[in-house]
């Protein structure tokens, strides 16, 4: 089992292969992205070890997603070159979200062998069972069939410290309201484009896509922030007693 990408102080704990294979990539991958400017540089610890954080990890996956979108490495560095240099890896995950958006729906079948590459880590048979009851993949034979598009995010969310039924209670809600949202933003849409020619409306889908793409994602993360912030807040906040002094 690899450590986690920190320490408890917050120093980058992962080795260079452990990085690698979190990410479902080859050690000289990572080593050609170092070179090529495209990764930072690790961390220097004991016996000369370079570490990896958090952040090297966010920005691998980031890249490794534009170039499965088929961005070329020059068109990849301008991308990174223009992200904030304190972007942190929560905000490198959104980047990819919004780039993973314009994949394909993808579904492969593939050997239980190629299933842990692809996951990046070798999966136990209750993990592959969880995978499979969030429609993730299914077996097919001695093989699995793979949703290629959110493999990635399910084998996180392998990690996340929640029951499966609130993950999938989590997907539900989220499939609602995003169709939703995409229901009436395409109503909006047909009214204003209903008198103009086809190729117009056409035009006007490929420039709005990600534009409506980019805009629900930055309003749901900012959202989300308000919320989570509200209710840590809140679980902080003193009890108070009937005079408004605190409790205890």
């Amino acid at each position: 089992m690899t450590t986690d990408a920190t320490t408890d102080a917050g120093e980058p704990a992962l080795t260079i292969d452990e990085l690698a294979a979190r990410a479902g990539v080859t050690v000289r991958t990572v080593r050609f992205y170092g070179t090529k400017g495209l990764l930072p540089p690790p961390v220097i610890g004991p016996r000369r070890v370079g570490r990896y954080g958090r952040e090297h990890l966010a920005r691998l996956m980031l890249i490794e997603e534009m170039q499965h979108q088929g961005m070329t490495l020059a068109a990849i560095d301008r991308h990174l070159q223009q992200l904030p240099a304190d972007i942190g890896p929560h905000d490198l995950a959104i980047h990819r979200a919004v780039v993973a958006s314009w994949a394909p729906d993808s579904v492969e079948t593939v050997s239980r062998r190629e299933l842990d590459r692809r996951a990046g880590r070798a999966l136990e048979e209750q993990e592959v069972d969880r995978l499979a009851a969030m429609n993730v993949v299914t077996r097919d034979g001695e093989s699995w069939r793979v949703d290629c598009g959110l493999l990635r995010l399910a084998v996180q969310l392998l990690d996340v410290p929640l029951s499966q039924e609130t993950i999938l209670a989590a997907r539900t809600v989220l499939s609602e309201h995003a169709r939703a949202a995409a229901h009436e933003l395409s109503g909006l849409l047909r009214q204003a484009v209903a008198e103009r020619d086809a190729r117009d409306v056409k035009s006007l889908s490929a420039h709005m896509h990600p534009l409506v793409v980019q805009a629900l994602l930055t309003t749901f993360q900012r959202s989300l922030k308000e919320e989570l912030r509200q209710w840590l807040d809140g679980a902080a906040a003193p009890e108070t007693g009937p005079r408004g002094t605190p409790s205890g």
